[in-house]
């Protein structure tokens, strides 16, 4: 099992979660991150910490975010850590209620 971030994130990109992770499993793109599969010790930490509630256990995903599970494994495979937590985009509010973001997920 591992935790998943989905598209709540997009466009938000809060690291609140990163600063809690005690094994460094986030990764950072341009306006997403996501959780490094192969990183995650299914600690629980970060899932509470999401402003935009966009972490969830694999299989506690809700409908229609099932492939974020292979759009985190993919990503975290190029994009770089991220260790510690940084400022949100300027925009990140604005963004916070939006749904239907997918398309604006920037690799």
């Amino acid at each position: 099992m591992t935790y998943v971030v989905t598209e709540s994130c997009i466009k938000c990109k809060y690291t609140d979660c990163v600063d809690v992770c005690p094994v460094d499993c986030f990764r950072e793109g341009p306006n997403f991150l996501v959780i490094d599969p192969d990183e995650c010790i299914d600690c629980t930490l970060c899932e509470p910490e999401c402003p935009a509630a966009a972490i969830f256990r694999d299989d506690d995903l809700p409908e229609g975010q099932d492939d974020f599970i292979a759009i985190n494994a993919r990503l975290a495979k190029t994009w770089p850590a991220i260790i510690q937590k940084k400022n949100a985009p300027a925009d990140a509010d604005e963004w916070l209620e939006v749904q239907d973001k997918r398309a604006l997920l920037e690799e």
